[in-house]
């Protein structure tokens, strides 16, 4: 699989891009335990051109995390395509225009997956964006707008035509948020599709490697995106491509390899963002790891990480957890 010049292995599995989730800090980690290509947080596009200092920072990439793709959304095509060039000077290796983002802020002005609604635009956008960088420009899109409107097999097609060298699907409409499963056969009918010739990428419910590996087989899609699978798990990766190479799982972590990643990434935010501001990014990881389920009486504990102010103070109660039994 190829995306512009980028040759990417077999199976190929991607991190997806997460508002508050995937900073740089997440990206590198996710690339060490193996993710093929990383995205950044969404950046609007209209911010990017008022130039606010909070969504010029999202463009902050770093050469160990390549290959690296910034992510834009907008709903108007001048200023899409002049977003496109600003990110174009930050050299990521690909631009990728989000058109499924659900949350109200987004899609109910139009942009992110609302352009469901209008795929007329949605088209001239991504022309214009394509002929307005030197880089390889890609697209992360929905089924459609709801259960009546799932036109993603046609729009593919369309979305090709601009130019486009990749298409990601999350198999879900708009109107179901991140409720419901993920209707990964629309998917697999539009890679299947004689007419399509650009790599097509999967996502949704992603949660482990024999989901990806089964992902792949049933439809044949050229990588698969994980998102929230990902969240305070980076190793997620590391396991699915191990399952993919061997058939097997991979041995287990101990709990205390696991608790210094997520340690480790806590680290690496409060570089990059100041102690308050690295905690406060690293709650999500915290509270949506894996590794504390099953924990009896928990609840105290993750309360108490969730509220902690200093790093001390966060790391201290992460020392105090008792481990589970049998995990060393």
């Amino acid at each position: 699989m190829k995306i512009g010049k980028i040759q990417f292995p077999d199976k190929p599995v991607f991190l997806a891009p997460m508002e508050d989730v995937t900073d740089m800090g997440f990206r590198l980690l996710c690339k060490r335990f193996g993710a093929d290509m990383v995205y950044t947080e969404f950046v609007s596009c209209d911010a990017l051109i008022r130039g606010v200092n909070k969504s010029q920072a999202k463009l902050q990439i770093s050469d160990k995390e390549r290959p690296v793709a910034i992510q834009i959304y907008g709903r108007e095509v001048d200023a899409m395509a002049e977003a496109a060039r600003i990110c174009e000077e930050a050299s990521p290796d690909v631009l990728d225009i989000n058109f499924g983002c659900p949350v109200k802020k987004v899609a109910g002005k139009g942009a992110g997956s609302g352009m469901m609604r209008t795929p007329d635009l949605m088209v001239d956008i991504t022309r214009a964006v394509v002929k307005a960088v030197n880089i390889p420009v890609t697209v992360k899109t929905r089924l459609g707008w709801d259960n009546d409107s799932k036109i993603i097999v046609d729009l593919a097609e369309r979305l090709q035509d601009t130019g486009i060298q990749a298409l990601t699907i999350h198999g879900r409409t708009r109107a179901q948020m991140y409720t419901g499963d993920a209707d990964w056969r629309l998917i697999g009918e539009v890679k299947n599709n004689p007419r399509m010739f650009i790599p097509i990428i999967g996502n949704g419910d992603v949660t482990s490697a024999e989901i990806c590996k089964q992902r792949f087989e049933e439809t044949g899609v050229d990588a698969v995106m994980i998102g929230r699978g990902s969240i305070g798990c980076p190793w997620i990766f590391e396991d699915v491509k191990y399952y993919i190479r061997t058939g097997e799982k991979m041995p287990e972590r101990s709990f205390a390899s696991r608790l210094a990643i997520l340690k480790e990434l806590v680290t690496m935010n409060v570089a990059r963002a100041g102690e308050r501001g690295g905690i406060l990014h690293s709650r999500r990881h915290i509270a949506a790891s894996p590794l504390f389920k099953g924990i009896p009486d928990f609840k105290k504990t993750r309360v108490a990480m969730l509220r902690a102010e200093t790093v001390a103070d966060l790391f201290a109660l992460m020392d105090g957890i008792e481990q589970p039994i049998g995990d060393e």
